[in-house]
């Protein structure tokens, strides 16, 4: 463990992975889905593979190239869908915003023109 605030730069790696590798609410994925299209593998998943792993192994070059190209095809569907999610959770929260919001009716005063 690192103790003392002179050393946050050696534990910044792990905390950019946190929070890269967390599902936000608001977007209902993790940013690193949104920049490259399929969800990060973990450290430790190289060490004890995941299925995802596994699969992705056993797969030749040319089947592994072409899985990819079409997972690069469905970012943009990937990301549309987010673009929902996030329209969907605008509307929840303006939803809860405005049963806060006390309606006022305003009257415009006369605007007096002469000089007294």
């Amino acid at each position: 463990m690192i103790q003392g605030s002179r050393q946050w730069h050696e534990k910044l790696p792990f905390a950019l992975l946190g929070y890269r590798t967390t599902v936000r609410t608001s977007v209902g994925a993790t940013p690193y889905l949104l920049v490259y299209g399929t969800e990060a593998v973990i450290p430790t998943e190289v060490e004890i593979p995941s299925l995802q792993i596994i699969v992705e192994s056993e797969i030749e070059n040319t089947e592994w190239v072409k899985t990819r190209l079409e997972q690069l095809m469905l970012i943009d569907e990937k990301r549309l869908a987010v673009v929902c999610f996030v329209q969907l959770y605008q509307q929840i929260m303006a939803r809860a915003y405005n049963k806060k919001v006390r309606p006022r009716q305003f009257e415009a005063l006369p605007y007096n023109t002469s000089d007294d």
